[in-house]
């Protein structure tokens, strides 16, 4: 759903109005889309974007110089700071007016840095009372305020208004629509505007065209050729693919070395026969990545891009796995694709991916110094820079970035620690769908488990070999084989859908934990290799190199992927006794141990016997004793 609403606010599909408003004294007319058309009474000032192409031609001599510079100014401002909440709202008037078209009044034309180009007209009505950036604008450089939406039963003073007024009301100050409800007012102004010609009911998108060339040599050609006579002409489809020469010279003067290849880059026109010259640019990855999936199902198809029949069977895809970053770039694009090729007749799916899950980042604390900027963790020593000694400033954790140079040498830690060690720490230390904060304490943690399970198995080798489970019928031995099954259920539950590597590793680790606690091992032989062969293979999809040579230690020819999943016995999770808390009045006053199978009334006096309880109800009233099957007792006294 996070990536469903991001996706939804990209796209930025808004239903409102256009509305015309003229310049006074001039024919132009600035076009302005806004899905408050209730409040358009209240438009007190004008906001165009500084790139908005009439910000210069609207400029008076007076403000020209003014609005030039106010221009270059903002065009080296960040436009994601500029729209931010706590970002300062600048702007410059224009020296002139426009006419609110249902007021008749003039209103002063603002250039202001919160408004941008890439949404609606770059162009806003601005109604300070019941917009917030408005009012701060307004506030700041003397414009006036109108009210037009009030709350039943209240009135507003424009004189002592601290904030806009953004949520619902009565219309007031509005002509023809006073005593509406805003929202019914929306409908009623958006007609009224459209009947007198002031604007146009209409759907407005944030998203833009894609430009998906690219002036470099590796990508896929554009099936395009340039012909004097004719034109732009596609390159027929038998003639396709159009195939990437071997023998480019990449020169490093930039452009693409496609456009000094003679030999590809002069063609016949197939058209008129004529010479004609090939694209040199090619199209951006995410043209072909936008649905390789669909070519993953036909790979030797060769009678066009997809054969529907193999693209109908194998999609949509079962389980998507990615970053979050791709919300709004692969995922959307890979959604585009898939409804165009369904809508060419290629596939019938709908979407693309069944299943998603966006796995988190892997984030760690940067380092800087004031002298030499970010720094690698190995060139702080003692807190302090390498290079010149100075104090380093530690920075907060953020994604692992090679320009931040907050990463880690993946050699220096495989020789340290090994790979599985790196795998088992990535996978434990977080959820997937979390960021991983990288640590050296959590990776020193997890070298030292698996230390754990390699001297598990190896000092128990001997007891171990060839032991069977027949034998091991004891109730210390029952007692470590039910906590094997469970241990691989909850390591099959987490792993198969879920994908709750932390929490199936943590059984994991349990479970040694009740091995070295074992004190039966003599006893129990068959039941200790059946924990430790459970052991080496739930760990073997994390720590596959490490669970493959335990395995051969414990005597098996094949490895692990040719002795399968564990299973788990049904049987073997029956428990012969359960723990029962007892609460007096609702606080835990004592534990009971009784048959799994014992009686309401078995367990009942179990726990009016238990001798903490017994103190807590001495001389009070039992009213009430409510007993949850396998779980817990309640005592209700007075």
């Amino acid at each position: 759903e996070p990536v469903l609403t991001m996706q939804r606010n990209w796209i930025g599909r808004s239903t409102g109005c256009e509305i015309d408003f003229a310049v006074d004294n001039s024919e132009a007319i600035i076009k302005v889309f806004t899905t408050r058309q209730d409040t358009l009474y209240g438009a007190t000032f004008m906001s165009l974007a500084p790139e908005h192409p009439m910000a210069l031609e609207l400029a008076s001599t007076e403000q020209r110089s003014a609005v030039e510079a106010f221009i270059a100014k903002v065009r080296c401002q960040d436009k994601t700071k500029r729209v931010s909440g706590d970002y300062e709202k600048e702007g410059i008037f224009t020296g002139a007016y426009s006419i609110n078209p249902v007021t008749q009044q003039r209103i002063p034309v603002y250039l202001a840095n919160f408004v941008l180009m890439d949404y609606g007209t770059g162009a806003v009505m601005a109604v300070p009372t019941h917009d917030q950036r408005d009012f701060e604008f307004a506030s700041k450089y003397g414009i006036p305020l109108q009210v037009v939406i009030q709350p039943e039963g209240e009135t507003f003073d424009t004189t002592t208004m601290s904030e806009a007024w953004t949520g619902p009301g009565l219309m007031i100050n509005s002509g023809p629509f006073d005593g509406l409800a805003n929202e019914e007012a929306k409908e009623k102004i958006a007609d009224y505007l459209e009947q007198q010609s002031l604007g146009r009911k209409t759907v407005n998108f944030r998203l833009r065209d894609w430009g998906v060339s690219r002036q470099r040599y590796w990508g896929t050609p554009i099936p395009i050729l340039y012909c004097e006579a004719c034109g732009a002409v596609p390159v027929p489809e038998d003639q396709l693919p159009v195939v990437l020469p071997q023998d480019v010279s990449v020169s490093g003067e930039g452009g693409s070395p496609l456009a000094r290849h003679e030999a590809f880059l002069y063609a016949d026109c197939p058209q008129c026969g004529g010479k004609a010259r090939r694209e040199t640019d090619t199209f951006d990855t995410f043209v072909e990545s936008s649905w390789y999936f669909a070519r993953y199902a036909c790979p030797q198809f060769s009678d066009g891009p997809i054969d529907r029949s193999a693209a109908d069977y194998w999609l949509p895809v079962d389980q998507y796995i990615g970053g979050i970053e791709h919300a709004v770039m692969h995922l959307l694009y890979a959604r585009f694709f898939t409804k165009v090729l369904r809508d060419l007749g290629m596939m019938s799916v709908d979407e693309p991916f069944r299943n998603l899950l966006t796995q988190g980042m892997v984030c760690m604390e940067t380092r800087s110094c004031p002298e030499h900027g970010w720094l690698f963790p190995e060139e702080e020593i003692d807190g302090r820079c390498s290079k010149c000694g100075q104090q380093v400033i530690l920075g907060r954790n953020e994604k692992m970035s090679k320009s931040k140079k907050n990463v880690v040498d993946p050699d220096q830690l495989i020789s340290r620690y090994g790979a599985d060690t790196a795998r088992l720490f990535s996978l434990f230390a977080a959820p997937p769908e979390k960021d991983l904060e990288w640590n050296e304490q959590g990776v020193e943690g997890c070298y030292r488990f698996l230390n754990r399970v390699w001297r598990a198995v190896y000092d128990n080798f001997e007891l171990v070999s060839g032991a069977s489970l027949q034998s091991d019928s004891s109730d210390a031995g029952k007692a470590l084989r039910r906590q094997t099954h469970r241990t691989i259920k909850k390591v099959t539950e987490d792993i198969d859908g879920s994908f709750h590597f932390n929490t199936a590793i943590s059984a994991v680790m349990e479970l040694v934990n009740t091995l070295y606690g074992f004190d039966a091992k003599g006893q129990c032989s068959g039941v200790m290799r059946e924990a430790l062969e459970a052991v080496v293979l739930l760990l073997a999809p994390f720590v596959p190199h490490f669970s493959e040579e335990l395995w051969l230690v414990l005597g098996h020819a094949g490895g692990v992927e040719q002795a399968g999943w564990p299973n788990f016995d049904p049987a073997a999770l029956v428990e012969d006794e359960k723990t029962i808390v007892v609460q007096v009045n609702g606080k835990v006053r004592g534990k009971v141990t009784v048959s799994a199978d014992a009686a309401e009334e078995t367990v009942q006096a179990a726990a009016l016997a238990e001798d903490n309880v017994v103190r807590f109800i001495e001389g009070k009233t039992v009213r009430k004793v409510i007993v949850v099957p396998g779980r817990l007792v309640n005592v209700v006294v007075s």
